[in-house]
């Protein structure tokens, strides 16, 4: 049974959607523009925090605090998430004189919040607080206030927390903004905190971790014949063969496309005698173990190989990468 009361339509969910979008961008934008000294300072609190940064909330704005926590701690400052109602049963002792806490309640009244607020204060712990209303308890014992109220919620009745917690989400995301550049954070610092993602892999991974070694890289000396070298190549599943000299230096290397090209170049003519000299590419690509992966697969790319040697510091052949290596590292 449908009530007219209540939007029933596609075209209804939409427009509810693009003013629930507005109201919320006005609410950023009015937010941006109150930004004053009180911001400045909040960061430098932070900032001179030389153990933790303790974030706590209560409700929705505890979901968001610990949203602000993991990101803190993943751009450079240490943090962590203190749900209040736990603080009162034994969680307060996670405080240290060392830290520092960012306590969020768009009142400001949050009954499990104010209840601590006095222990914190007693500690001497610096506490940055965002709320909503500047008359509020939380701002009353807060070193810095910032202001994250909005004009109006996003819900049709003014209740559901939706623009005051949008609010509340990207001030957190502006104070660790400002605290990474201020420590001079670098994509190899955030790199270092997410070993397991895409960015982790690309800054991290070097050469030596995904190459093939020495023991499986297929080599033959110059004099080697072209049938000897096809074996050594099949061998070694690599698509090419490294040509060193007797200090174990490369200097070639034969590849299957090299074949493929030494076939058409003589139709029909005996390559059996062919020596691995002959045939080989001279001068091949190198690099070293250790190099960034990425680097590597970067000057596979702008020389359209697949395979590259790699080489210690004397120059001498120590293994092999090729693409399908990088790809199985997830690096490309």
């Amino acid at each position: 049974m449908t009530n007219d009361r209540f939007p029933s339509s596609d075209a209804d969910w939409i427009a509810l959607a693009r003013q629930t979008l507005a109201i919320e961008a006005a609410g950023l934008q009015a937010m941006a523009e109150r930004l004053d000294q009180r911001f400045a300072d909040a960061v430098r609190t932070l900032l001179a925090c030389r153990g933790r940064v303790v974030v706590t909330g209560m409700g929705k704005s505890g979901h968001i605090g610990r949203k602000i926590a993991a990101t803190l701690a993943s751009t450079g400052t240490p943090a962590f998430f203190m749900h209040p109602a736990e603080a009162s049963h034994g969680d307060l002792g996670m405080i240290t004189p060392s830290d520092a806490v960012l306590a969020i309640s768009n009142s400001g009244e949050s009954d499990e919040l104010t209840t601590i607020l006095p222990l914190i204060k007693r500690m001497g712990v610096p506490l940055v607080a965002m709320t909503g209303r500047a008359d509020s308890t939380l701002a009353r014992h807060a070193d810095v206030v910032l202001d994250t109220g909005v004009a109006r919620e996003a819900c049709p009745h003014n209740l559901a927390p939706t623009a005051s917690t949008t609010a509340q989400l990207a001030m957190g995301d502006a104070l660790a903004v400002a605290l990474l550049s201020a420590r001079g954070f670098q994509p190899e610092d955030f790199a270092r905190s997410h070993p397991g993602g895409a960015l982790g892999r690309r800054l991290l991974t070097l050469v030596r971790d995904v190459m093939r070694p020495l023991d499986v890289t297929p080599r033959v000396a110059p004099h080697a014949t072209l049938p000897e070298t096809m074996r050594a190549m099949s061998a070694g599943d690599l698509g090419a063969a490294a040509v060193v000299d007797e200090q174990g230096r490369p200097i070639g290397i034969f590849t299957d496309g090299d074949l493929r090209r030494l076939i058409e170049a003589r139709p029909g003519a005996d390559l059996r005698a062919l020596t691995a000299a002959e045939v080989m590419h001279p001068r091949p690509r190198s690099v070293h173990p250790g190099m960034l992966a990425v680097e590597a697969a970067d000057l596979m790319e702008q020389h359209r190989i697949h395979s590259v040697l790699v080489v210690d510091d004397d120059g001498r052949l120590v293994g092999a990468l090729n693409s399908h290596d990088l790809m199985r590292a997830k690096v490309i």
